[in-house]
């Protein structure tokens, strides 16, 4: 570590949660919700662990996406230094259909008029779910997922080799968006588990957290997004993750739930 790095880490009153990740990391059940949110999972692990939280995520956002923030985001290198850990909670749109090209979903903001905009969005809103019982493409291929998470994992090693990684398994859906299909989560889950064993990187599998979640009537409406007890089952399985690769082994917030 250089010694601007070094110094800034032994200055920090608290570590510093680092959560780059998609909209599942701030969306509730009926929608969007700020950053400090005391509800949403990035907040429930960092009051427990009693460390702050720097959550940088945007919705659809991919593998390539987090591994574009952590180049790109002077927010992430100010966090860097002064991180507890990392977590990298995207994946889960990689492995989602994706028939028409992501580039095509990315570019439609870009288009005017903004007559033509709205047409060609409801097309493509129109024949996402249509298209999507095919299954693939995906998003983004499970061996591009790892090159990309495996950029980052490297990137951090070099600037804080001690700094603790955690990844995530993708999430479940019943989504009408996407068909109700999730063909690619089984692959992208086989690419995922392979690397974290290369790697030492623990995973937190967020399908098994809040899959009775996202089939009750807690969930968000749109089939993807979770309800508050899904924040709730993510933040305990990610404490437990986190607690086995750090120093904390105790809520530092007593009665925080």
């Amino acid at each position: 570590m250089s010694s601007d790095v070094a110094e800034r880490a032994a200055g920090s009153a608290r570590p510093t949660l680092l959560v780059i990740a998609d909209s599942l990391s701030y969306f509730g059940p009926k929608g969007g919700l700020p950053a400090d949110h005391p509800r949403i999972w990035p907040t429930l692990v960092a009051a427990e662990l009693g460390w702050d939280v720097e959550l940088v995520a945007r919705i659809g956002w991919t593998s390539r996406d987090a591994y574009w923030a952590l180049i790109q985001d002077p927010r992430v290198w100010a966090t860097v230094p002064k991180a507890g850990a990392v977590v990298f909670a995207v994946g889960g749109m990689d492995s989602l259909p994706s028939p028409l090209p992501t580039a095509l979903r990315e570019q439609l903001r870009y288009l005017r008029p903004p007559a033509l905009r709205r047409r060609v969005r409801n097309a493509y809103q129109w024949l996402q779910p249509r298209l999507s019982p095919l299954g693939w493409p995906v998003a983004l291929p499970p061996k591009l997922s790892v090159e990309y998470l495996e950029e980052c994992r490297t990137s951090l090693a070099y600037m804080r080799p001690d700094l603790p990684i955690v990844g995530c398994l993708p999430s479940v859906h019943r989504s009408d968006a996407y068909g109700k299909v999730h063909t690619g989560r089984p692959a992208a889950v086989r690419a995922l588990e392979a690397w974290g064993a290369e790697t030492g990187v623990p995973l937190v599998d967020l399908g098994a957290a809040v899959r009775s979640n996202i089939d009750s009537d807690d969930a968000n409406p749109d089939g993807i997004h979770w309800g508050w007890d899904g924040h709730r089952a993510v933040a305990d399985a990610m404490l437990s993750t986190l607690r086995a690769c750090t120093a904390v082994t105790e809520p530092a917030v007593e009665g925080s739930r």
